[in-house]
């Protein structure tokens, strides 16, 4: 208790550390040096000086005389209250031992113990600091001086003779302390600012994990449906072509038994035939008329082979196709669904317009996606990529591989959208040649294009969104109506010779490319 209350006796009331070279005023106060001076410094401007503890009233800039006495019982306090930690720096003069030093002079450039730094000088250039390998940094490299300024042009730290005749004379200069508050105000700034965009960041990390998780659960709860339907689908195609072969066999196996009784009942036929073939022959050969005409049994032989030809047609079951067309015909439909699911398991691409083929009656939005028909005519450079009337297509283009966009077309109802070639004849409509392939719409109808052959589509549109699906190597083009559920409306099919552009030809309103 008795030394808590002689630290409080031995510390500043303006920085509340113990007494770092101690003054007094007139009125017998005391304070650090460096502390009253700064005090005293922001009171100038005012021409009115007063104590920070009694409010003692000065008109001139008051005295500082040096406590003497209680600087160096702050300083016996201070050492007494040091903790002895090992921080691998050493008292310069305890050459036999290595004794931890508990400051660094800054003017000698030497660390100090306990011992010795009782005995050290006390004049006002010998500066202490907290241990340190490198007092000497704290040295202007110049005049060889302690810094005790900072240059805020240069952004160095620079002693008094640096300012008086060096070369930062007209250079904007601060007390090293007070750039030192400065900066690390700034850094608290800097501090609180890291510490709020962390903490951002931080929930950010937490929301992101929590979608993932969600990402994950919900993939796994997918995955593990479909798992599911997928082996209930095998089981069923199993089970269903076990049914289909087993019914194949058994039409097999009854057809191939009555065929086998026929070829029994001709055998016998055949052999009966052979026997009265061989007695009719050996009655041809007889000479005796009275042998030949007495024979019964070859008179009244009448054979029509004619009749026995419509009655064996009649006798042989019919071999059918063994249920091959409709289950070959079920098979490819199922085959055609599964291409298709194929097709909305792969995500649709970004792809924009290409303002260089837009004709002068489309307008073109700045992020590239939305063609709008314009009454008024734009004054376009020409080019030859530039089409004549109603169209443009995509910058990029697609010579290889799976790809698909939708298209938002709930602002017009007159267009054409799908794919060309970049040959395509600039002065005609896509569709109407052999080197494009497109859908149509007029008011409520759907025609697909090609060649300039059209067929129309019975479905009227009722959704707004369309989807165009490439296969480039499979030469399929196919246009859907992403309802619930997705509609096919055409696939045309073909084999590819050149790149392909998607191609946006509209008569009305605007088309946007979503996806």
């Amino acid at each position: 208790m008795a030394s808590a209350n002689l630290r409080d006796e031995l510390s500043c009331s303006i920085c509340l550390n113990i007494y770092t070279d101690p003054v007094n005023l007139r009125c017998g106060h005391n304070f650090c040096r460096e502390c009253i001076d700064q005090v005293l410094d922001t009171q100038e401007e005012s021409g009115l000086y007063t104590c920070p503890e009694c409010r003692e009233e000065f008109q001139e800039r008051p005295v500082l005389y040096n406590a003497r006495a209680l600087r160096n019982i702050a300083e016996m306090l201070f050492i007494s209250q040091s903790d002895q930690i090992e921080t691998g720096i050493y008292c310069s003069y305890c050459v036999d031992s290595p004794v931890p030093a508990i400051k660094s002079c800054l003017h000698c450039e030497n660390s100090l113990c306990s011992k010795h730094l009782r005995v050290h000088a006390k004049t006002p250039e010998h500066v202490l600091s907290d241990p340190t390998n490198s007092p000497g940094n704290r040295k202007c490299s110049i005049h060889k001086k302690i810094v005790e300024y900072y240059c805020t042009k240069e952004r160095v730290c620079i002693c008094v003779y640096c300012i008086a005749e060096g070369e930062h004379k007209a250079h904007p200069v601060e007390k090293l302390d007070e750039a030192i508050e400065k900066k690390k105000m700034m850094l608290r700034k800097d501090l609180e600012m890291m510490t709020s965009n962390k903490t951002w960041a931080e929930k950010q990390v937490q929301n992101l994990e929590k979608r993932r998780t969600d990402l994950q659960e919900k993939a796994a709860g997918v995955t593990e449906r479909v798992t599911a339907l997928f082996r209930d689908i095998r089981r069923e195609l199993e089970e269903l072509e076990k049914r289909v072969l087993s019914e194949n066999s058994r039409q097999e196996e009854k057809i191939s038994q009555s065929l086998s009784k026929l070829i029994q009942q001709l055998e016998i036929q055949k052999d009966e035939l052979s026997r009265k073939m061989k007695h009719i022959e050996e009655l041809c050969k007889t000479t005796d008329p009275m042998t030949v005409l007495k024979d019964q049994n070859s008179d009244g032989e009448d054979i029509c082979h004619n009749e026995q030809e419509d009655t064996m047609d009649a006798m042989i079951p019919s071999e059918g196709d063994f249920y091959e067309d409709s289950i070959t015909d079920s098979l490819h439909k199922l085959s055609e669904f599964i291409k298709d699911i194929h097709i909305f398991i792969h995500q649709p691409e970004c792809v924009l317009v290409d303002e260089e083929t837009a004709a002068n009656n489309i307008k073109i939005s700045g992020d590239m996606k939305t063609a709008t028909w314009s009454a008024e005519t734009l004054n376009r450079p020409e080019t030859p990529k530039r089409f004549k009337g109603y169209q443009v297509q995509s910058s990029r283009s697609f010579f290889s591989g799976q790809h698909s966009w939708e298209v938002d077309k709930s602002r017009s109802t007159g267009w054409r959208v799908g794919l060309c070639y970049p040959s395509m004849d600039r002065k005609s409509y896509i569709g109407d040649n052999r080197d494009s392939w497109c859908l149509r719409r007029n008011c409520d109808n759907y025609t697909n294009i090609h060649e300039s052959k059209r067929i129309s589509i019975l479905h009227k549109p009722t959704i707004h969104k369309l989807r165009i699906y490439l296969d480039y190597e499979a030469g399929r083009i196919s246009f859907y109506e992403l309802c619930d559920p997705i509609r096919h409306l055409h696939t045309f099919t073909t084999t590819f010779t050149e790149p392909l552009h998607l191609v946006i030809c509209i008569w009305n309103g605007s088309m946007t490319i979503t996806k």
